[in-house]
């Protein structure tokens, strides 16, 4: 029975991977949140993969904090970059196939169509750029390592977009929301199923697979995904557009991050939803669990 290991398995990503866990009864998996193997403690991590047989490490452990980063550059480095090279040369060395997490923000949102892999990347904040460095770093470790770049992710797991909205939406009579930021949400249970497809033809391909784009179909704004919110849950609450000028944060977020998905689709036949048909499976989840 093959062995896939989970990383950051507290997070949106790695908690979906651990529900749709029990869809695969043929794997193994091994979960682990930062308490169990913080990926930037190096000897812990090296020691993880000598006593334990692993086919497949899915990287989902990142630093995520877009704003706080612009502060603490050395530790999103540490976290996104070093320690993703340092997975990358673990699983080359122990044979492991490596799935590592990307992001749009490796882009600097100048593009005016979607976005293709291949494109040239110019991250604009110090998350975006500690991320890039991380896949550099993988497929310089790593040539075989496979690098999924999403964008926009939500789930009813963790802190997200979706779940800030429905607070908000319950708490006051309006809001304001972003309306010059184009991009695709991506609902996390939806990138997990294809990670889960992935691994399946993993074995089908040539090696040297190195990025994909991954993200639910279509693209909005951020003010046009609020708006989809408050009608699918039938909340008064009132949604104002505004420019990205008008709310200021700490790191720059790209204008237009709209990703390409061919490839992944061409490359392992995988099937990706409508961003609002996905939205509305994940309202349905969080209302069941209230």
């Amino acid at each position: 029975m093959d062995t896939i290991l989970v990383t950051g398995s507290n997070g949106q990503l790695g908690s979906e991977l651990r529900v749709l866990a029990e869809a695969y009864p043929q794997y193994n998996f091994l979960f682990v949140t930062r308490n169990e193997m913080a990926i930037d403690d190096f000897e812990t991590v090296q020691q993880y993969f000598a006593t334990n047989s692993i086919q497949y490490c899915i990287n989902c452990a990142a630093y995520t904090a877009v704003d706080k980063a612009e502060a603490e550059v050395e530790k999103a480095f540490l976290i996104n970059a070093d320690a993703v090279g340092n997975l990358a040369k673990l699983c080359k060395r122990y044979n492991t196939a490596f799935i590592h997490v990307s992001t749009d923000y490796v882009f600097d949102g100048t593009a005016t169509e979607p976005i293709k892999e291949e494109q040239s990347t110019n991250p604009i904040g110090v998350y975006g750029a500690s991320k890039l460095k991380g896949e550099e770093l993988a497929l310089q470790n790593n040539p075989d390592s496979i690098i999924i770049r999403t964008s926009w992710v939500y789930s009813s797991f963790g802190n997200n977009f979706v779940k800030t909205m429905l607070r908000l939406m319950k708490e006051k009579e309006s809001i304001n929301v972003v309306s010059d930021q184009q991009g695709c949400p991506t609902y996390a249970a939806d990138l997990a199923a294809a990670i889960m497809q992935i691994v399946g033809q993993y074995s089908m391909f040539n090696k040297q697979y190195s990025i994909f784009n991954y993200s639910n179909a279509g693209h909005i704004t951020w003010y046009d995904f609020a708006v989809a919110i408050k009608e699918l849950t039938g909340s008064k609450c009132i949604v104002n557009p505004i420019t990205t000028s008008q709310y200021p944060t700490p790191a720059k977020r790209p204008a237009y991050s709209v990703l390409d998905t061919s490839k992944i689709q061409q490359t392992f036949t995988v099937l990706i939803p409508e961003w609002k048909d996905s939205l509305k499976k994940c309202l349905e989840v969080l209302a069941a669990a209230n």
